[in-house]
């Protein structure tokens, strides 16, 4: 996997590492994406997060998800659903601006194309995320959308 050097390490979650990441995604959602959240889209932002069908799903490989860590504290996490959708991408606050979501999306981008025969990856991205999205190399495939109190620019990038 994808590890040039990083002052953090990259790798598969663990099953043990979900509540760790979903509480840091929680924060980081609640810091950053919630003030531009209705109430509805608050409540259906954690009730994914916290459904456990999704811990299922990711119990039986079919919800891929990397963490980063520095030491043993989760500072990261990208998650995979559907062959080639982009799930869930968060970095912890004090780590923003360090490399750690594009080395996530490169660690990724990597095993899709590389084992998972992808050809592109998709997501719908938070208006927070659409520049860093950009500037990864993803582009809009559609206009802002808005559904269940949450909105999303649909955005695709070639492997």
């Amino acid at each position: 996997m994808y590890q040039e050097e990083l002052p953090y390490q990259i790798r598969w979650a663990e099953a043990e590492d979900w509540t760790l990441a979903m509480n840091m995604i929680w924060k980081t959602f609640m810091k950053f994406e919630g003030p531009e959240y209705t109430s509805e889209g608050i409540r259906n932002f954690l009730d994914f997060i916290t459904d456990e069908d999704l811990f299922h799903s990711f119990l039986k490989g079919k919800y891929l998800m990397l963490v980063a860590l520095d030491g043993d504290r989760i500072i990261g996490a990208a998650s995979v659903r559907d062959g080639n959708h982009l799930s869930l991408l968060f970095v912890d606050e004090s780590y923003h601006r360090q490399g750690v979501g594009q080395s996530l999306m490169s660690c990724l981008c990597e095993f899709l194309k590389n084992e998972a025969g992808q050809e592109d990856i998709t997501l719908k991205a938070a208006p927070y995320a659409v520049a860093f999205y950009r500037k990864i190399g993803f582009w809009a495939t559609g206009p802002e959308e808005h559904y269940s109190g949450i909105k999303v620019t649909p955005m695709r990038k070639r492997l």
